[in-house]
């Protein structure tokens, strides 16, 4: 009998260790949900010790015996918890942060991870399917972080807090009047419209050949900027999970946040053609302006954006592909 063997050479995403001077740690994140970190925080982890979980991420073997142990919470808005553990025990704290449950998501390869080791913080750069570069800040690097491999697309949910959020500005309207600019605009709405809403392969021949039919379809476009949905990570190096986005409200709905109440809003911020739409569950605290905020608004926000990536739904992606 033979038997064959095929080697397949699995390597780690491209790893860029942060110091400890680079690692600005989540005093910023804390703030956002208190005026009082040194008297709620230590309060807020010593109370979820009784209602923790141990999330799993794609590890199926997580267990209280490993070296590095996540505590977790089954709640929209919860805390992650890093503990280093000896025989079991905890033997000294490690980290914390604030998290939030993001339900959408974008399939993505890893490209690197920028990470400080001791404090296990760690910033994913992500490439999606449709070839956006997103960063987001890791909530599961403490269990996933020796199962991650180059070139592997997984699965990624997104969520994110907000230090800030307000409804764009509506009276940001920018001019076009640049006639090759306004008949490729027009062009390319009439070829979709007239293709039933798809994108014919071959939409870059037909705008080269499309001529208006009146003086009104070359007439100057407006277009109003408070209506555009974008996304920028941040420029800081280790800080590019730091980002500023704009977009619109496809839903809010309430949760709660040790004793308060935080608002959830799923804001599409990236949304292009043939490309699934980027879409992000967004905490800010409640106040007026906030409550002001209504689905279908366009916002800026400036967001701590957060990724998750669990085997369960790398599992479902790939049975709704078969």
């Amino acid at each position: 009998m033979t038997i064959n063997y095929q080697y397949k050479n699995v390597q780690p995403p491209a790893k860029v260790v942060l110091t400890d001077e680079q690692t600005t740690g989540h005093a910023d994140h804390w703030r956002i949900l208190t005026d009082d970190m040194s008297e709620d925080v230590p309060n807020w982890l010593s109370q979820m010790i009784d209602r923790a979980v141990m999330p799993k991420g794609l590890n199926d073997q997580v267990s209280a015996y490993d070296h590095r142990l996540l505590l977790s919470e089954n709640a929209p808005c919860h805390i992650n918890q890093v503990l280093a553990m000896k025989e079991g025990k905890p033997e000294r704290f490690i980290n914390a942060y604030p998290c939030i449950n993001g339900p959408y998501g974008l399939h993505c390869q890893i490209e690197r991870v920028i990470v400080n080791d001791d404090t296990l913080d760690a910033v994913l750069r992500l490439k999606s399917s449709d070839g956006s570069i997103i960063y987001a800040f890791d909530q599961l690097y403490a269990v996933n972080r020796h199962l991650y491999q180059k070139q592997e697309e997984y699965f990624v949910n997104f969520s994110a807090w907000a230090h800030e959020i307000s409804q764009s500005k509506q009276d940001e309207v920018i001019l076009v009047e640049d006639q090759e600019a306004i008949r490729y605009h027009r062009a390319f709405n009439d070829i979709v419209a007239e293709n039933n809403g798809v994108i014919p392969e071959d939409i870059q021949d037909k705008i080269k050949v499309w001529q208006p039919e009146t003086e009104a379809q070359m007439a100057p476009v407006e277009i109003n900027l408070g209506h555009m949905c974008a996304y920028l990570f941040g420029d800081t190096f280790g800080q590019e999970d730091e980002a500023w986005c704009q977009g619109q409200v496809l839903g809010k709905q309430e949760a709660q946040f040790n004793g308060q109440t935080i608002l959830l809003f799923d804001v599409v911020i990236l949304r292009e053609a043939n490309a699934m739409p980027f879409v992000v569950r967004m905490g800010a605290v409640n106040n007026k302006a906030h409550q002001a905020i209504e689905v279908n608004d366009y916002i800026q926000a400036n967001i701590w954006l957060q990724a998750a990536i669990y085997k369960e739904n790398q599992q479902s992606a790939q049975s709704q592909a078969s």
